[in-house]
């Protein structure tokens, strides 16, 4: 009986510590219109792992709140770079940036 108490609470413990979820403000300094804010917010949120992405287009920063045991900050910041955008010191994929229509690139308004 202990054993099935003690594994019990062994996985208890280990479900909990396996959800944690972390919430990191990510700098989108090259996020140039509110149509980068939705493609980041759309492409991010489909990312496994990612709970909630909330994009604060006048700050040019984002809240992502992603569980720990599934992704990490700098997979959603590469995952971001990929998207043609800076994601804190992760530079944008130059080839993605190209890419973006011209009201998403810095300089274009």
């Amino acid at each position: 009986m202990k054993k099935i108490v003690l594994l019990s609470i062994i996985l208890f413990v280990g479900f909990a510590c396996s959800s944690a979820v972390a919430k990191s403000e990510i700098k989108l300094e090259t996020m140039a219109c509110e149509m980068c804010a939705i493609t980041i917010e759309d492409e991010i949120s489909k990312l496994k792992g990612v709970v909630k992405v909330e994009i604060d287009e006048e700050n040019k920063t984002g809240i992502f709140s992603y569980r720990t045991s599934v992704i990490d900050l700098p997979t959603i910041e590469q995952a971001i770079a990929k998207l043609g955008y800076s994601a804190n010191d992760t530079e944008a994929d130059p080839a993605a940036y190209e890419a973006l229509e011209s009201c998403c690139q810095i300089g274009s308004k």
